[in-house]
């Protein structure tokens, strides 16, 4: 018999993927408002407790740490450089060269976002395999597994776009060639390289285009997607599934005097 709308909803609901999603379950008890109020990332963005084991260095090496503090770096790096720039075909190659010449520490300030870039770029890598050899795709971690997976893409996706800012040859040939590789998609290559640059070269439109995602869209896209990761690592108990406490060692020593104790 086709199921009618009712079954459909609770079927969906106690699915793997559904339940991977929403921890707290669905219901209308006092307990399940409750635990979806507690596990609302707007309604309760910090855990209760947190498991003194899983800030320890050994555990994770700070590599999330490490790659958030970078982040934080590239923001305010960014923004002061904001305000020295101008996304315009005229005027954004020029503004470089002030940065570099004429602001004061503006050089250090360039060179600053761009490897902090590039680190972040590393240590998010390095995040990914860390946390993938201890198995933190399992069940029930899968959620923010695939949370980590966007951010990795977003964080590649603003190492792309920030590359077109200072407008050189470097950076004009290197988005063409780029850009154009979106033309091998089957069926809708075109449409993401018309969308891409807002036309169908390397011109102003896609000057602009890449510093509004560059600078708006890409950034808060990153934060709302931090702030998931960061609250599903203090529900979930933790970046990796809990591992059984190791059996102790028999020695020889050991062995010896339980033998002599019979």
């Amino acid at each position: 018999m086709p199921l009618n709308a009712d079954q459909m909803i609770d079927k969906v609901r106690g699915s793997r993927v559904w339940r991977s999603v929403f921890r707290s379950g669905t219901g209308s008890s006092t307990l399940h408002r409750a635990l979806a109020i507690q596990q609302n990332i707007f309604l309760h963005l910090f855990a209760t407790k947190v498991r003194k084991r899983m800030v320890r260095f050994s555990a994770t090496w700070y590599l999330g740490t490490l790659t958030f503090g970078t982040f934080l770096i590239l923001v305010i790096t960014g923004i002061l450089l904001m305000l020295y720039y101008h996304p315009s075909v005229p005027q954004a190659y020029a503004d470089m060269k002030d940065l570099q010449f004429v602001v004061s520490s503006g050089l250090f300030l360039r060179n600053l976002h761009r490897w902090s870039a590039q680190l972040m770029v590393f240590l998010v890598f390095a995040h990914m395999f860390k946390v993938f050899y201890r198995g933190a795709y399992r069940t029930p971690r899968e959620f923010n597994w695939v949370i980590g997976i966007v951010l990795l893409l977003i964080t590649l996706l603003l190492s792309y776009t920030g590359y077109l800012l200072p407008w050189d040859q470097l950076a004009f040939w290197a988005i063409t060639v780029g850009s154009n590789l979106s033309n091998a998609v089957p069926l809708v290559g075109g449409k993401i390289h018309f969308l891409l640059l807002g036309g169908n070269q390397v011109n102003a439109n896609a000057l602009l285009r890449f510093y509004v995602l560059h600078c708006v869209v890409l950034p808060l896209a990153a934060i709302l997607f931090i702030a998931i990761h960061f609250w599903r690592i203090r529900k979930d108990g933790g970046l990796y599934v809990q591992q059984s406490e190791p059996k102790p060692r028999v020695t020889a020593e050991s062995a010896i005097t339980a033998k002599e104790g019979q």
